[in-house]
């Protein structure tokens, strides 16, 4: 009985440590098809109601134990202390996932992905606290493939439709090649020396804006880290290793366009 105690107070105390470490609380809305998605929430202080972004992470997914990924962090701090909430659905761990960067044969595909985009903002269009008509999409890399699905012509959330949409580095070459029509305005920032999505195929993509940063790869956008080279089950020139890293100044500036867009939704 003592031991079960202590191992739920240590549960209890390790739980409070890691909502503390993410600024956020964790929430849980039902999916598409019945499937319940686990989400952190970010919220401001105040009774809002309060614009919201649904943030998606990439293929890693959205942290680990130890706290939420440094970029995702970043960025939901920045959001939330300009007065946004934002939810960041965790797609593969609600699946019993971990990173997918790695595995060719995915359990999930985009659309899973998708549907786990549509379902948040029906929950947020319900709730009290938020301005319905102010929901933004933010993805990197495998989230901004689906932020693309989630914006596409055709399928849409019921009873609620997104502001804005801004993509960090997608994949676009199969959605150009099967075809893409935006519903809503979307922005892509891409670094042109990307070797792990390329930038060409988005900046063909019809009905969107594209801003690309020379010399920056794969990451931009992260607060800290050093360029190295990773591997990777796809790559841009197919060979499994691709290249990763902070660009200070892409990133100083892509901080300046994403405030602005949402600001202005």
């Amino acid at each position: 009985m003592l031991v079960t105690l202590r191992l739920l107070i240590a549960c209890a105390v390790g739980l409070a440590a890691l909502g503390a470490a993410l600024a956020g609380e964790w929430v849980t809305y039902p999916g598409r098809g019945g499937h319940p998605v686990k989400a952190l929430m970010m919220r401001p202080d105040g009774g809002g109601p309060f614009p919201a972004i649904i943030a998606l992470h990439g293929c890693a997914g959205l942290g680990s134990a130890r706290g939420l990924n440094p970029r995702h962090s970043d960025w939901g701090q920045r959001l939330r202390d300009a007065g946004f909430l934002v939810l960041f659905p965790d797609s593969f761990g609600s699946r019993g996932l971990g990173s997918q960067c790695t595995e060719r044969d995915r359990e999930i595909d985009l659309t899973d992905r998708r549907d786990d985009i549509f379902a948040a903002a029906e929950w947020l269009a319900a709730r009290p606290d938020i301005q319905k008509r102010r929901i933004g999409l933010l993805g990197w890399s495998n989230g901004a493939m689906a932020l693309l699905h989630a914006t596409n012509a055709g399928a849409r959330p019921s009873g609620v439709e997104f502001a804005r949409a801004v993509a960090f580095y997608p994949g676009c070459k199969t959605l150009l090649r099967k075809g893409y029509s935006a519903r809503v305005p979307v922005t892509i920032l891409h670094g042109l020396a990307d070797d792990w999505t390329a930038a060409e195929p988005c900046r063909q993509l019809p009905g969107v804006r594209f801003i690309g940063y020379p010399g920056a790869y794969h990451s931009f956008d992260h607060p800290n880290l050093p360029i190295r080279t990773r591997k990777a089950a796809f790559s841009a020139n197919g060979s499994g290793t691709v290249t990763i890293g902070t660009h200070p100044e892409a990133r100083a500036d892509a901080i300046g366009r994403v405030m602005a867009i949402f600001q202005g939704m």
